[in-house]
Parts: structure tokens; C-alpha cells; sequence
């Protein structure tokens, strides 16, 4: 019977986009996945708070296990949001939240109870990027730059859900690859090409969002899972999402004055 629906789907998906361009079709999946999102709330969120697990893992094996708050603020201010980030992260571990990683707009810093010590600049800049062609940071901070193609690629079955999946190629030609729930108009993943400023090595990174439940008018995935190169490296399971929390503070995403300063490993 799912297959019998699924098919269906996306077989009156191919009859209503006769009438449109892949441009145009690929153009209102992405808005009405901003309507599910929460419309004018989502596109005005102001920061996000997310409590829970997380997990990292190394060649499939898991390599380490914390409980987190991640904290992420948006910066208004940002102009030229196509290559500067209107985002920072705070990400604390732990029962106290002792320790954790900050990462600013240009820089970013892992704080333990010595001090606060530089990460290493290759990390800021995967951060960076990954960052940038994420589709919740796209939809929530870049859609009024100009340049944007959103092509429609046609619609399929991944992961017993009917999608629509749509190319989201920004002006300087990165493209991120997105599937839309066909019901929810939700995402459900995502995948990007990123080539290692090292080794050159081209890697494929693929991030899945599931179990999304409702949080101060907004939808939320509250399971996210990271692959690369078809290898699991990152989870979270949060056990509670909050957005626009008047507690948090600008503060809490800078490096305190008194802080001692480490030299870089």
C-alpha cells in the first residue's frame, strides 16, 4: 500500500510540474518548505537552544559521547552573508557546561577550564562552509541574496518517505542538494560536494533530519545525522529545543575578557 501512495505521489508530481519550469517548481518547494518551517517566525528567529546527546564517530565506530547544549545566535548585521557568517555557535558539554567550542564569524575556539585555545584554521573554515550550504541556515539567513537557482530534479522514495528534491546553487556555483518530504514539505536530507583545501580530496557530506516536532511556532528536526563519504561522523538526539530564549545573551558567543588565552597545538 506505501508503495502504492508513494507512486502515486510522485507520479502527480510529474503531472502538475508539466506546467511549470524545474526553476519555478524547485522555487515553490522551497517556499512552501519555509511555510512548514514556521513561515515569519522561522525567517525571524533569533537564537535556538538545543539540549540533548551527541555522538561522534570514527570509520563507524563510536569514538566519543557527550550530553550538549548548543547554542546558535543570529547576526542581522551581516551583509554580504554569501561568504561572511551571520551565525555563531556555542556548543557546551557536559552536566556544568564547563567546557565546549565557540565559533565566532571569523574564528573559533575550544574553552576548557586552562583556558581558551585557538582551533586550527582548517576546522573554522569546514565549519564555515558547512554552515553556508546547510539548508536551515540557507532558508533562515540567505534567500534575499541574488543569484539563486532553485532547480527541481524530480521526485523519488528515500528513506520510506516520497520527495521532492530540488538543487540549490548559490552565485558563487555551490550547490547544495535537498529532499522535501512530499507531505510535510519538510526536509528530510541533505548532500553537498566539499573538496579538502589539503589533500584535494573531494568529499561527499550528507546530513538526514528526522523526528521534527514543534517548538515557539517553528518546526525543528530533533535527530540529525551527519555522513561523509557514506560514514556516519556525527549524531544528536536532543531532548529539548528552544527558540528566542531572552536569556541568552550576545555575550555568551564571545570570548569572556578574562579568560586566559592558549597558544595554538
Amino acid at each position: 500500500m506505501k508503495r502504492l501512495v508513494f507512486a502515486a505521489l510522485i507520479a502527480s508530481s510529474g503531472f502538475t510540474s508539466r506546467a511549470e519550469t524545474p526553476e519555478q517548481h524547485g522555487k515553490r518547494v522551497v517556499d512552501e518548505c519555509v511555510q512548514a518551517l514556521g513561515g515569519d517566525r522561522y525567517l525571524n528567529m533569533q537564537n535556538r537552544v538545543e539540549s540533548g546527546r551527541v555522538y561522534s564517530f570514527y570509520r563507524e565506530r563510536l569514538t566519543g559521547l557527550s550530553i550538549a547544549k548548543i547554542y546558535t545566535h543570529y547576526d542581522t548585521d551581516v551583509k554580504d552573508t554569501a561568504h561572511q557568517l551571520a551565525q555563531r555557535e556555542r556548543d557546551n558539554y557536559g552536566k556544568k557546561e564547563d567546557y565546549g567550542t565557540l565559533f565566532t564569524d571569523k574564528e573559533a575556539w575550544d574553552i576548557t577550564y586552562r583556558g581558551a585555545r585557538p582551533l586550527p584554521a582548517d576546522r573554522f573554515t569546514r565549519y564555515s562552509e558547512t554552515t553556508l550550504r546547510d539548508i536551515f541556515y540557507i532558508l533562515r539567513v540567505r534567500l534575499h541574496e541574488r543569484g539563486w537557482i532553485f532547480e527541481s530534479k524530480g521526485a523519488d522514495v528515500i528513506e520510506n518517505a516520497a520527495v521532492e528534491i530540488v538543487d540549490l546553487t548559490d552565485a558563487d556555483n555551490r550547490t547544495t542538494t535537498v529532499y522535501f518530504d512530499r507531505i510535510t514539505k519538510l526536509p528530510v536530507r541533505q548532500a553537498f560536494y566539499r573538496r579538502d583545501p589539503v589533500t584535494k580530496e573531494k568529499h561527499e557530506e550528507v546530513t538526514h533530519f528526522t523526528k521534527y516536532r514543534e517548538t515557539g511556532g517553528i518546526q525543528w528536526p530533533f535527530a540529525i545525522e551527519r555522513d561523509r563519504n557514506g560514514e556516519k561522523i556525527f549524531e544528536i538526539f536532543s531532548t529539548s529545543v528552544e527558540v528566542n530564549d531572552p536569556k541568552v545573551g550576545f555575550n555568551l558567543f564571545e570570548l569572556p575578557s578574562t579568560i586566559k588565552l592558549l597558544k595554538p597545538e
